[in-house]
């Protein structure tokens, strides 16, 4: 049986190990302040409804990064690819110029969009919601980007993950029509 706190609630380190078996992407978060761009590496994202369009993420509530960007009303989510795992540290650290040397481009809503991200999602804020230490920021959809050819980063048991090639030859699965993301094998490109 796990351990827990006097209150009734886990222990942080055991939470954090039991849900650290929970695979995620990585994504970067993006966005314009009035001091410039600004962003912020999340594993916390999700695909919330097809229709309408809308994902949500979740930044910490003492985020700087998400303050200062959430007054402009949009951000993009930049999914970030295998080969990426050296913005993803520079995101995911406080204080430093996390744009220095990164190359991007404004998206429809003005959020900044990573050059090489393996996709992007451009969104404008629908709702913020309280969630214990962090917001939960549901956002619609405005744009999508393309997708590069390439894998995805992945994060799993507090590190980086390597995984073994995608590979949907011979695919022969179930399709889960209850999963939000699942496409049909005649839709994969």
């Amino acid at each position: 049986m796990g351990t827990r706190l006097q209150r009734g609630l886990p222990e942080v380190a055991r939470y954090r190990s039991v849900l650290g078996h929970f695979c995620t992407g990585v994504t970067v978060v993006t966005g314009m302040s009035a001091d410039g761009p600004v962003g912020f590496a999340c594993q916390a994202f999700a695909a919330l409804s097809l229709d309408p369009p809308l994902v949500l993420f979740c930044p910490q509530r003492t985020s700087r990064s998400w303050a200062a960007m959430a007054a402009s009303g949009a951000f993009c989510v930049n999914v970030l690819a295998e080969d990426q795992r050296e913005i993803s540290t520079v995101f995911g650290k406080a204080g430093v110029d996390k744009f220095a040397g990164v190359a991007w481009t404004p998206s429809a809503t003005g959020a900044p969009v990573l050059d090489g991200a393996l996709t992007w999602v451009d969104c404008r804020v629908s709702a913020v919601h309280d969630a214990g230490d962090h917001h939960m920021v549901v956002g619609s959809v405005v744009e999508l980007g393309p997708v590069r050819d390439a894998q995805p980063l992945l994060f799993y048991r507090g590190r980086y993950a390597v995984h073994a090639e995608l590979d949907t030859r011979g695919w022969s699965g179930e399709v889960l029509d209850n999963l939000l993301t699942a496409q049909r094998q005649s839709e994969w490109s």
